[in-house]
C-alpha cells in the first residue's frame, strides 16, 4: 500500500541540536576507523572532505588508516561484477584491510555501502567481511544493521517498510523498477521479509530486531541500546528513519552498546555514514567550488543508467542551447566488430565538439539489453561490456573536457577508475542534493577536472539539466 508524503510530517518532533550534543559526546570516544566498501561511487552523496580510494593495496590503505579523518571510502564497484568476482575481491580487501589497520594500531568497523533500493550482492558481502574479520581478529561479530534511509533520494523506512518516494506518494520499493532489476530484484515487501527472503531463510523475517520510529522519537535510548546489547549469532537490525535525527538517535545507542563490547557491522544506504562520521552539512557547490582551471573546451555527460528517471532527465537536457546528443547504439553490443566501430564513430564526434567548446550528451541507447539466456550473470557481462564501451568514451578523449558528468553507478564507477585513472580522490561535497563531486588527483587523466557521480535514481527530471547549467559558462 501506498502512503501520502504527509505521513513524514505525522510523527513527534524532537530537539535535534541536544541529539547533536549527545551523538558528539559518543563519536569523541569512538576509537574506530570507519571503513566503508561502497559498491559504485554514489555512496559518497552525503559526504565532504573525506577521501574515496579506487584500490586496495596495504600501501594504500595504509596512507587511508592514518588520516586524521574518522572514515574513508574503498570503491569496490562491485554492484557492476559478477558474485565470483565480488567474493574474490571482498576476501582480498578485508585481509588488506586488516593489515593496513595492525600497520597502524588502529581498530576498525565495516560499512557495507550499498544502493538506496535494496539492490547489490547481499549477504554475499557482508557474510565474507564477518567472517574474514572474526578470523583475523579471533572476535565474533553480535549483529547485522541494516538502514536503507536516503532522505536526499526520497528513501524513507516506516513500520519496516522501505518506501521510494515519487512525487506526493511513498511506493513500497518491491513495487518499484528497482525491484524488477534483471540482476538484484526482488519480492518482499518488508524488510524483514527482504532479509529472509536474501538469506535464503537463514535468517528468519520473525528473528528480525526492528527499531522502530515511535521509540526513536521518544528518544527511547535505553530501550534501543537494550534491544542490540541483546543481539547476537550475526542476527539483523532494521533501522526504520525518516529524518536524520531517527539516524542520529540510533546512533547514539549504536556508539553505547559498542562501548560496552557488542561488536556489528552495517549494510546501508548512505544516510548513516554521514552520521556515524560525524560529517557536518554543507552547502551545495557553486561552480567556482568546482572548477579550478579554466579551458574553452566543452563539457562531457555520459548516460549508462537505463531507469526510467535517467531518461526522463535526459529529455529534459534537451532544452539545453549549447548541447549536442550522441547516441551509442548498444544495441550492437553482440556484434563486436559493429560495436567496436561505433565506438570509434561517437569518440570522434564528441572530440570535434568539445573542442569548439559544444557540451555533449553521449548515452546509450535506451532498449534494455539482455542476453539470450536466462541466465541473471550472463544480463550483468553484457551489462559491464557496454560499461566498457561507454568509459572509452571518456578514457580515449583527446580533448580535455571541462567538466564531466556521468549518469549510473556502473559508469561512474567505470569512468572513474579506467577512464580517468582515479586512485585518490577528495569528495567535494553535492551539486545537488544526493549528487556527489569528486575532485580527482593528480595522478588521473584529467586533473582537477571536476567529476559530477550523478546516480540513475536520484533526482526529479531537471536536476541533470540544473547540474548541467551550474557547470556551463
Amino acid at each position: 500500500m501506498n502512503l501520502s508524503v504527509s505521513v513524514l510530517n505525522s510523527f513527534p518532533q524532537v530537539d535535534e541540536k541536544a541529539v547533536d550534543e549527545l551523538l558528539e559526546a559518543e563519536i569523541a570516544q569512538n576509537r574506530k576507523k570507519i571503513v566503508v566498501l561502497d559498491d559504485d561511487p554514489t555512496g559518497v552523496q552525503t559526504v565532504h572532505d573525506i577521501s574515496v580510494i579506487t584500490g586496495w593495496d596495504p600501501q594504500l590503505l595504509e596512507e587511508a588508516f592514518r588520516e586524521e579523518k574518522s572514515l574513508f571510502y574503498i570503491l569496490t564497484n562491485s554492484r557492476g561484477l559478477t558474485a565470483a568476482q565480488t567474493s574474490e575481491i571482498h576476501h582480498q580487501i578485508a585481509a588488506n584491510v586488516d593489515e593496513a589497520a595492525r600497520r597502524t594500531g588502529k581498530q576498525y568497523l565495516f560499512i557495507s555501502r550499498s544502493d538506496s533500493t535494496l539492490r547489490g550482492h547481499y549477504p554475499l558481502e557482508t557474510n565474507i567481511l564477518k567472517e574474514e574479520y572474526s578470523q583475523r581478529n579471533h572476535l565474533e561479530i553480535d549483529g547485522e544493521i541494516l538502514c536503507p534511509f536516503f532522505k536526499e533520494g526520497g528513501r524513507f523506512t516506516i513500520d519496516d517498510v522501505h518506501y521510494v518516494r515519487y512525487g506526493d506518494e511513498l511506493v513500497n520499493a518491491a513495487d518499484t523498477e528497482f525491484a524488477r532489476d534483471k540482476t538484484f530484484g526482488y519480492r518482499a515487501l518488508s524488510m524483514p521479509e527482504y532479509i529472509e527472503e536474501k538469506t535464503g531463510g537463514a535468517y528468519k523475517k520473525e528473528d528480525v530486531v526492528c527499531i522502530s520510529l515511535d521509540d526513536l522519537r521518544a528518544l527511547n535510548y535505553e530501550k534501543i541500546e537494550n534491544q542490540l546489547l541483546q543481539v547476537k549469532d550475526f542476527n539483523k537490525i532494521i533501522v526504520n528513519a525518516i529524518d536524520y535525527v531517527d539516524v542520529k538517535i540510533f546512533c547514539v545507542a549504536l556508539y553505547r552498546a559498542m562501548a560496552k563490547g557488542k561488536m556489528f557491522m552495517l549494510r546501508t544506504a548512505a544516510g548513516i555514514v554521514k552520521v556515524m562520521g560525524g560529517i557536518s552539512d554543507k552547502e551545495l557547490l557553486r561552480r567556482k567550488d568546482m572548477i579550478v582551471k579554466e579551458n574553452p573546451h566543452g563539457g562531457i555527460i555520459v548516460a549508462g543508467s537505463h531507469t526510467n528517471k535517467t531518461t526522463a532527465q535526459l529529455k529534459e537536457l534537451e532544452k539545453l542551447d549549447n548541447l549536442k546528443f550522441i547516441e551509442l547504439d548498444a544495441t550492437l553490443v553482440k556484434d563486436e566488430p559493429r560495436f567496436a566501430a561505433e565506438v570509434e564513430r561517437c569518440l570522434k564526434e564528441e572530440n570535434d565538439l568539445l573542442e569548439q567548446g559544444i557540451n555533449v550528451c553521449c548515452y546509450t541507447s535506451r532498449k534494455l539489453i539482455t542476453a539470450d539466456s536466462s541466465d541473471r550473470e550472463d544480463d550483468l557481462k553484457l551489462a559491464v561490456r557496454i560499461s566498457e564501451a561507454v568509459q572509452q568514451l571518456v578514457g580515449r578523449l583527446k580533448v580535455e573536457p571541462a567538466f564531466i558528468i556521468a549518469k549510473g553507478g556502473i559508469t561512474s564507477s567505470d569512468i572513474g577508475i579506467k577512464a580517468l585513472k582515479v586512485r585518490k580522490a577528495n569528495v567535494l561535497g553535492q551539486i545537488r542534493p544526493g549528487i556527489p563531486v569528486w575532485q580527482t588527483g593528480p595522478e588521473s587523466l584529467f586533473p582537477k577536472v571536476p567529476y559530477v557521480i550523478f546516480p540513475g535514481n536520484v533526482g526529479d527530471d531537471a536536476t541533470l539539466r540544473e547540474a548541467v547549467e551550474i557547470l556551463s559558462k
